[in-house]
């Protein structure tokens, strides 16, 4: 099993992530696979996670309820969004959002 799986089987944590990247870079796991690949994220994934890693919730969330994970940032921008009094209330709250890492 991969991270992602493994953390949907409740038998890993979100932030253990680190341990399993420690391991494939020191060749005790995954030998023949890609990162990405190990961890059990698409090419797309991976890369936002490794720039943000803040996104691991999300990219975990998409996984569980197997729907893309631009559809999972999306809903949660929606729900954002109708907790809003205003259109204008929301892209502050998304511009906020986006400033503090969490989208």
């Amino acid at each position: 099993m991969n991270f992602i799986e493994q953390c949907l089987a409740g038998d890993a944590l979100e932030d253990e992530i680190d341990e399993y990247v420690a391991r494939w870079h020191e060749g005790t796991a995954g030998l023949d696979q890609e990162l990405y690949e190990y961890l059990g994220m698409t090419w797309d994934e991976y890369s936002l996670w490794a720039t943000k890693p803040s996104i691991l919730r999300f990219i975990l969330s998409a996984h569980k309820r197997n729907v893309s994970l631009d559809f999972e940032l999306n809903q949660e921008r929606l729900s954002l969004a109708a907790r809003a009094e205003t259109a204008e209330e929301a892209m502050q709250m998304e511009a906020w959002l986006k400033l503090i890492g969490k989208l």
